[in-house]
């Protein structure tokens, strides 16, 4: 329904909702959605193991990442309460599992929304994190620790970048992976001059969201308020 609201409709429904919220709770989500950004993105390409897909999670809220994009080829992506600590809630999750093999429609609508896109791979010559460049809009793709990217994520890649180690072992976990890469994006995005906030019309629908989830008997407060605006309107037209 909200989708069918002017910016300005949407802002007086916010309002609504936000008075079955402490002030203290609206602050909270003016704080955090003004910290939120659709510039860097994460993508999961078949991911099995539910404690490292809860744990990525996780770590794309608190550095302040709205969108995860999760690929399910052969397995299902599966949360667990337990590592997540709710944070599923207030992200935006996109999920590729309607056909057989879901990779090129996930990376697909990613190139179209002007991503480029960086796959993670262990080899020694690709970019370094920290050569990472993050003027446009990035994608970072992760797989499984076992099998990798698949040979697809590959060529759709822009560019392939290596998390530098220095032990025996070949790779990170892949929530850690994830965890030194956002740390280290999000820093740099944080201190440049790049246009990494969300727009006003993407924060009144997020906030929108994160409230909806607040409140108690959202979905029948949410039609008692349309009821009313829509019947104002059809009062003044005619």
């Amino acid at each position: 329904m909200t989708h069918k609201l002017t910016y300005q409709q949407k802002c007086q429904y916010y309002d609504f909702l936000c008075d079955f919220m402490t002030a203290n709770r609206r602050q909270r989500f003016d704080d955090i959605a003004n910290n939120r950004t659709r510039h860097l993105t994460i993508v999961l390409e078949d991911l099995f193991q539910p404690h490292n897909a809860s744990a990525v999670l996780r770590t794309c809220d608190c550095f302040g990442i709205q969108d995860v994009h999760i690929i399910e080829n052969e397995n299902k992506y599966n949360v667990n309460p337990d590592v997540a600590l709710g944070s599923s809630n207030w992200l935006t999750l996109h999920n590729y599992n309607s056909k057989e093999f879901n990779t090129p429609d996930c990376l697909e609508n990613l190139k179209k929304q002007g991503y480029t896109l960086i796959a993670t791979t262990p080899l020694q010559n690709n970019l370094k994190l920290e050569d990472v460049k993050i003027e446009n809009k990035t994608a970072i793709i992760f797989g499984t620790e076992k099998n990798g990217l698949t040979e697809a994520a590959l060529k759709f890649a822009d560019s392939f970048m290596v998390i530098p180690m220095y032990g025996f072992t070949e790779s990170f976990n892949i929530s850690v992976s994830a965890a030194i890469t956002l740390f280290s994006l999000t820093e740099r995005l944080r201190k440049s001059d790049f246009d990494w906030h969300l727009s006003k019309k993407e924060e009144i629908d997020i906030k929108i969201d994160w409230a909806k989830k607040s409140v108690r008997s959202s979905e029948m407060l949410e039609k008692q308020h349309f009821q009313k605006l829509f019947t104002n309107v059809e009062k003044t037209n005619f």
